[in-house]
């Protein structure tokens, strides 16, 4: 019996060992993990790629300062749109962000957003010195939209009461050329994204007064609750950047101080509809 005791006391204590020695090990490979992020960089000034290939906007200054709140190391990677919902979708990427609107039909099909972080609306846009006034003149017509975005759902709420046509796109450059040769009258993008780019690029375009419509705020997104770690960071280091003013410096950088206000204006009354 003694023996007995002594074989199992001699287990426990190896046992143990065993334990403290993997527990370490868990912390350092949490420490060391390195959360991957996908993006859409043509959608300036949120994302997109500077004359030196780096990926700079909105976006990449929050995630780059939540990170830095948060102790987290990440890699962003550039997968266009659909690329980067699919690789989320797949487990090949832990989250996402790239203007993506917070709505209930994205969150019915699996979407995980993160709080609000900028208030954006949808417009139409058309060469500049077009007829095309209104909604109205569109009919018989086709208009541009970028595949999967609030701006083609936007296009495809009007179509059947305005009566046109609606091409799919997969980015935003190619729709804007799109407008400008004529293939179509028009096109429906955010409006902070079309607003930058007509100046950015010097393109020939302009956005139809009165066409926006009421927006969503933009969230961070995951796909599996296995990202929920990254989720409760985002959330908490966005926090903290509101509080201590580095999210005002990101978005004066980007769009000035007027569309600072506004938008924190904007988050402070749609807070209480993305809440969960």
């Amino acid at each position: 019996m003694k023996k007995l005791t002594k074989a199992f006391a001699a287990f426990a204590i190896s046992g143990a060992l065993a334990v403290t020695a993997i527990v370490p090990a868990m912390a350092d490979e949490a420490e060391d993990k390195t959360w991957i992020i996908a993006t859409d960089t043509v959608f300036r000034p949120f994302e997109f790629t500077d004359e030196n290939g780096d990926f700079v906007g909105i976006d990449v200054d929050i995630v780059a300062a939540i990170a830095e709140d948060q102790g987290f190391k990440y890699e962003m990677q550039s997968l266009g749109w659909d690329s980067a919902i699919a690789a989320c979708q797949s487990g090949q990427a832990n989250g996402m962000i790239a203007g993506a609107s917070i709505t209930d039909e994205r969150k019915e099909s699996g979407w995980m957003f993160s709080d609000g972080y900028y208030n954006a609306t949808q417009s139409m846009t058309v060469q500049e010195g077009s007829d095309i006034k209104s909604f109205a003149d569109l009919e018989g017509k086709t208009v541009g939209v970028k595949t999967g975005t609030q701006g083609a759902s936007y296009a495809e709420s009007l179509k059947e009461e305005n009566g046109f046509e609606i091409t799919y796109f997969e980015d935003s450059p190619t729709m804007y050329q799109a407008v400008l040769g004529g293939q179509v009258v028009a096109c429906f993008e955010d409006t902070p994204i079309m607003a930058d780019s007509i100046k950015s690029g010097n393109l020939a375009l302009q956005i139809v007064e009165g066409s926006e419509n009421e927006g969503a705020p933009y969230g961070f997104a995951i796909f599996s609750e296995d990202n929920q770690e990254l989720l409760d960071m985002f959330n908490a280091g966005l926090k903290n950047i509101q509080e201590n003013g580095t999210y005002d410096e990101i978005i004066a950088k980007y769009l000035g101080g007027d569309e600072e206000a506004e938008t924190e204006s904007e988050l402070e009354t749609t807070a209480a509809e993305v809440a969960e």
